[in-house]
């Protein structure tokens, strides 16, 4: 919290001190500093981590998951986060950039939680975000898919599922579609 508030201080001295030198500075924005917050408060387990490309820009990065239990157990998986100026109002769109084999994750890579969509809320932060989708790994969800044919299978044939899920993992073809390797080396 302090951060924040020394990040404003500092951020009205630099705009003070440009002012009277006749330049134009950017301002820190509500979107820069609640995400600068939630960023602060994040705890991460061992099995996610964050990247920032361009250290400058904290409304997009990466989270990479390696789920250490679970029918994904041993997998990379990476998320892009972009976040709108609009946040906290407005959820972050969160994309997964592989091809996966998952109910709740498209061929494209959109995912399908509910706080990204209807349920969200300004009170929520990205740790939310960060365990709904670790979450996600560990108790795919047939009953809300993004994936239609990766939700029935998982709900008709659980270990027809989850043989798929490794073949997909792996770089295979399920049902004629083809899927990114994810498996660590």
């Amino acid at each position: 919290m302090l951060k924040i508030w020394s990040m404003k201080q500092k951020q009205q001295q630099d705009a003070n001190a440009d002012a009277a030198a006749g330049n134009k500075r950017k301002k820190v924005t509500a979107a820069q500093l609640r995400v600068q917050k939630d960023l602060s408060e994040l705890s991460l387990p061992s099995t996610m981590k964050t990247d920032f490309p361009d250290p400058d820009d904290t409304l997009n990065f990466t989270l990479t998951i390696e789920p250490d239990e679970g029918m994904y157990k041993g997998g990379r998986f990476h998320f892009t986060f972009a976040i709108s100026q609009g946040f906290p109002h407005e959820a972050p769109k969160v994309k997964c950039t592989q091809k996966i084999y998952h109910p709740n994750i498209d061929l494209e890579g959109n995912v399908c939680l509910n706080i990204l969509r209807e349920d969200w809320k300004p009170v929520l932060n990205l740790q939310s975000v960060v365990v709904g989708l670790q979450f996600l790994f560990l108790e795919p969800n047939a009953s809300d898919p993004l994936n239609k044919e990766a939700a029935e299978d998982l709900r008709s044939n659980r270990e027809g599922f989850k043989r798929n899920v490794r073949s997909a993992m792996g770089g295979g073809a399920v049902k004629s579609q083809s899927f990114d390797r994810v498996l660590k080396v």
